[in-house]
């Protein structure tokens, strides 16, 4: 094989020489990986080669090493790991060798290789040498561009190599980091390598943190580098003080008072969009931790402790000097600036809401006055300034504080959707929406639901991105003002209220017709700009969920509508060109689905004569999923709200269903569709009951592959665990054939343990502890509903075991767990009542499991189960003596 050919073709602008190459490099990569990699690596630090195919080499050496999914990336380090060491040694000598180029791109893509090795290596305890052999060529004076290469390669080591790896060597590292940082530095390039070297090793200098000599040096080499004439290097300097506060505010005091105050406010004030955007993310980044540590506070407050974290209240004592920078941003604005594009004044707008969730009370006189003055001036950018600064204060000041400012200002910002600015309507049409969602008491049915709801659905028709701002705010409205108002019973004469809980008639009633008759224009959009379609869907979605009774007429029109829009769609599957056909084709499938899946919902029986017409259509949807896979899931999730509204009325389709779904919950590599189609089997069993039971040997079967197969994603197992339970329920005592599998897949489930320092392996098996505990309770409630509780006798002290397993590890334990577990605890003792077990009852371990599940620090439901469980318990120990 021609190496340089071959990369070369590989950035071909013909598709199908690219394609070509591409595969060449992969038969090449499967056949011979130790000659493959060798090949690469020459061609990389080839000086003679051309840049471009140098670059391209680097890139492929390091995509053999790296993938995005875990176990692929096992798979790659294993092979990795494989190869002979001299082979091994000799890619890693050329990435070395490489840094020293003088090509940036190719210095910097070698130094991407060196972090990848390294991220396979170094937690395995290999290429021990490799700290020092970079910090060496960071002492290199003779060579710039090595130095900038050596120090890109330490900051991407930091990023990808767990921090505990590298603590042993992090002072050698700082020390060589900082030291290149320092405004001395002659090379801005090296500079800046330094400086980004240095963010993304803040993470594991905890140690050096807490030393107050070290910590100022660090702090006094990222402040000057604020000030430094190289713009890149003064953006990445004020990226280093966000992650500094975000990773250590509790060591900040001082250096806010001496210096960060001051800086950040010039940074926000710079002219460099850049440099401004990442002095607005400081302060956001206070606000956030302040927020964080107010809810801590909150918390102990509530249990009579001390917090252990102190808030230092940065934002509100800079509140008088930060606002009105932040506010006089928002004006930053240009009329040819992308809607997708985030700018200073948007980041200044998050930075307010941001504030005032943090002050909360305290902002509202800041805001009052620069409302005011810019709302109603000639200055568009003004006026859009002044109603994102309304919309932005209105999430964390009392309501009181607010509602005489958002009865004043809500006329105006109402005929500002009809502003001769783009820019102004979007930002009144959000705020309206913010109003609506936060607010909406204030919100007059006499005075403004009418002149709100007319506005809105007029501007339904402007451009798309304020088209997609107002669908919000009507999303907003017909929730607080729906069915299911809790504003209407506040009213003088309050409407009356069904057995179902949904009012007869609501304040939206009148509207209801006419917002989503706009509403649907705007869902048949031939594309979906500004995501103003998928907006307006959801917008019917949420009116249909929240219909009062008096509209329920029109809802059964909405899914006509949909109905006939839907078999349209389904006749042009076959007739799609391109991927931009197909992803507007799926996207209005999966719209659709979700709000007949809304209204099926909402109506319930009440739509059994659409059922045959719903049913055909989702039946061919899925047809169509053999050929356009990303629809299945909606399709499936449609399916799940039939069953529920339809129950044992299901049955009729299960013949034609069921394969589509064997087949769904077969697909495991298709994690969430699989997961999906567990979740229906589930609904089946609780909507048809014991009708679930004549297909039960061919759901279970699927099932249990599904907990056997090695591709199969983790998370979709507790999901069939808890579907067991639903089986069981369903069943009763036909549930015999597969308890003896069921149980022992469970106990094995149960037993799983997770390593101390493995957080997210603790969660997944606090999760499946959970599925475990719920799916027992299901077969318990199913064997006891058809009179075989003998069937259980041979599986209590499994149960038991279970729970006193539970018991132990109370560190770990969520209280979703221990709740299950008090439910199988309570439901094992009322079922053997008789003093069968007595001693096993009586267990220390069932007794603390019932003592947290008392304690005042748990919700009331938890505390209703443990006293469920104790009495249940007591009767079943008392019998006995």
């Amino acid at each position: 094989m021609n190496a340089a050919e071959v990369l070369s073709n590989t950035l071909s602008p013909d598709a199908s020489v690219r394609a070509a190459a591409e595969k060449s490099l992969e038969d090449a990569s499967r056949d011979n990986f130790p000659a493959y990699m060798d090949m690469l690596a020459n061609e990389m630090a080839n000086d003679a080669t051309q840049v471009t195919l140098r670059v391209a080499a680097a890139l492929a050496v390091k995509n053999a090493l790296t993938a995005r999914e875990s176990f692929r990336q096992d798979e790659f380090s294993q092979r990795w790991l494989g190869l002979p060491e001299d082979a091994r040694n000799n890619t890693k000598s050329k990435a070395l060798s490489t840094l020293g180029t003088a090509n940036e791109g190719v210095g910097r893509n070698s130094a991407q290789l060196v972090a990848a090795i390294a991220a396979i290596e170094l937690p395995v305890g290999g290429w021990k040498e490799l700290i020092g052999q970079l910090l060496g060529a960071i002492r290199d004076q003779t060579n710039e561009r090595l130095r900038q290469s050596a120090l890109q390669a330490i900051g991407f080591v930091c990023e990808t190599v767990k921090s505990n790896v590298l603590t042993a060597q992090s002072n050698e590292i700082l020390t060589a980091v900082v030291h290149g940082a320092r405004k001395e530095e002659p090379s801005p390039a090296v500079q800046l390598a330094a400086i980004q070297a240095l963010l993304n090793s803040l993470e594991f200098v905890a140690e050096n943190f807490e030393r107050e000599g070290e910590r100022n040096y660090i702090m006094q080499v990222v402040c000057e580098a604020t000030q430094s004439s190289d713009v890149n290097v003064k953006v990445s300097a004020y990226e280093c003080l966000v992650k500094i506060m975000q990773l250590y505010y509790h060591q900040m005091r001082y250096y806010m008072e001496q210096a960060l105050f001051g800086l950040t406010v010039l940074g926000m004030r710079d002219p460099e969009q850049r440099v401004a955007l990442q002095a607005v993310e400081f302060w956001s980044t206070v606000c956030e931790e302040e927020i964080e540590l107010a809810i801590e506070a909150a918390e102990y407050t509530e249990f009579g402790e001390e917090p252990y974290r102190q808030c230092y209240n940065f934002a509100r004592i800079a509140l008088g000097e930060i606002s009105p920078v932040l506010m006089d941003l928002l004006k930053v604005q240009d009329e040819n600036d992308d809607e997708d594009d985030w700018n200073v004044a948007k980041a200044a707008g998050t930075c307010i809401g941001l504030l005032a969730n943090c002050v909360q009370d305290d902002i509202v006189p800041i805001a009052i006055p620069f409302i005011e003055q810019n709302i109603k001036s000639a200055d568009w950018q003004s006026r859009d300034a002044a109603v994102l600064c309304f919309g932005s204060v209105l999430d964390g000041p009392d309501a009181t504080k607010l509602t005489p400012l958002v009865e004043q200002a809500l006329p105006t910002v109402i005929t500002m959707l009809q502003d001769s600015s783009v820019a102004v309507k979007d930002s009144a049409a959000w705020t309206l929406g913010r109003i609506t969602d936060l607010l909406a008491k204030t919100i007059s049915t006499e005075t403004h639901l009418n002149s709100l709801v007319s506005a809105l659905v007029t501007s339904l028709q402007d451009e798309a991105r304020i088209s997609c701002n107002c669908s919000w705010a009507l999303t907003r409205l017909v929730s607080e003002f729906g069915g299911r108002s809790i504003i209407a019973e506040e009213q003088a004469n309050p409407p009356e209220r069904a057995d179902d809980g949904f009012l007869q008639a609501a304040p939206i009633s009148p509207f209801f017709e006419g917002i989503t008759t706009a509403l649907l224009q705007i869902a048949s959009r031939p594309t979906n700009e500004s995501n103003s379609r998928s907006a307006a869907f959801e917008a019917i979605g949420a009116a249909v969920d929240q219909a009062p009774r008096d509209c329920l007429t029109h809802v059964s029109n909405i899914v006509l509508q949909l109905l006939e829009r839907q078999e349209g769609l389904n006749g042009m599957a076959d007739q799609l060109v391109g991927m931009d056909d197909i992803n507007n084709w799926v996207e209005m499938q999966a719209s659709i689905s979700g709000v007949v899946s809304a209204a099926l919902r909402r109506l319930g029986k009440e739509i059994l004569p659409l059922g045959d017409r719903i049913m055909t259509n989702l039946l061919t949807l899925i047809q169509h999923g053999t050929k356009l896979p990303a629809v299945l899931e909606d399709a499936f999730l449609a399916v799940g709200s039939v069953v529920q509204a339809f129950e044992g009325d299901f049955e009729k389709y299960l013949d034609a269903f069921l394969p589509f779904l064997v087949s769904a919950i077969g697909n495991h590599e298709a994690t969430q569709l699989c997961s999906v189609a567990v979740g229906v089997v589930g609904d089946l069993s609780n909507g048809l009951g014991e009708g679930i039971a004549k297909h039960a040997q061919q759901l279970m079967t699927a099932l249990f592959e599904g907990l056997q197969s090695s591709t199969i994603h983790r998370d979709v197992k507790p999901t069939i665990l808890r579907t067991f339970g639903d089986v069981a329920l369903a069943t009763g005592a036909q549930f015999e054939p597969y308890l003896g599998t069921t149980m022992a897949v469970l106990g094995q489930a149960g037993s799983t343990t997770a390593p101390q320092d493995d957080y997210a392996m603790i969660d997944y098996v606090n999760y499946l502890r959970e599925a475990v505990a719920e799916a027992f309770v299901g077969v318990v409630a199913g064997l006891k509903s058809g009179n075989r509780t003998d069937l259980l006798q041979p599986y209590v002290e499994l149960m038991l075991g279970f729970l006193s397993y539970v018991s132990q590890y109370n560190v770990e334990r969520t209280e979703a767990l221990l709740r299950a577990s008090l439910g199988l605890l309570g439901d094992v003792a009322s079922t053997f009542p008789g003093g069968q077990l007595k001693g096993a009852l009586e267990q220390p371990a069932m007794a603390e499991l019932i003592k947290a599940g008392r304690s005042r620090s748990c919700e009331i439901e938890t505390r209703k189960l443990a006293a469920y469980a104790r009495e249940e318990v007591k009767k079943a120990t008392v019998a006995a003596a």
